[in-house]
């Protein structure tokens, strides 16, 4: 279990890292009026991949009896299903699809927030 918390412990840096910039990459092509492109959706599915790993290795330290340190385990749990839910929802709910310049700000924000989703989890759990 020791090589599971440490994967998951460093893969939690990747996660944020990762939306932290897919979100300013996200605002920056909205200022400049371009609406979402494939390449953008490919990165937005990459960190719905890094989630899902993240989500099994931290099943897999729960199932083991490792639970987050602060006493709030439901918490970390909540953050995660919620950064699991949250782009697949924006994407296909919400914006149905949209591939607009206004689609691009919404993606770019979504994104941003869950960057911050990430670090606040990352807290809750440490």
């Amino acid at each position: 279990m020791g090589i599971v918390r440490v994967v998951h412990a460093n893969l939690s840096n990747t996660v944020w890292l990762f939306f932290l910039v897919l979100g300013l990459w996200g605002l920056f092509n909205a200022v400049r009026k371009q609406g979402v492109s494939g390449s953008y959706l490919g990165a937005m599915v990459i960190g719905e991949v890094l989630y899902v790993v993240q989500a099994v290795l931290g099943v897999i330290l729960w199932a083991g009896g490792f639970l987050p340190a602060l006493g709030r385990p439901t918490m970390h749990v909540l953050y995660g299903a919620f950064n699991l839910e949250f782009i697949p929802f924006v994407y296909f709910v919400w914006l149905k699809g949209d591939d607009s310049v206004q689609a691009q700000w919404v993606l770019g924000f979504t994104t941003l927030f869950l960057f911050g989703v990430a670090l606040r989890a990352i807290a809750v759990g440490a």
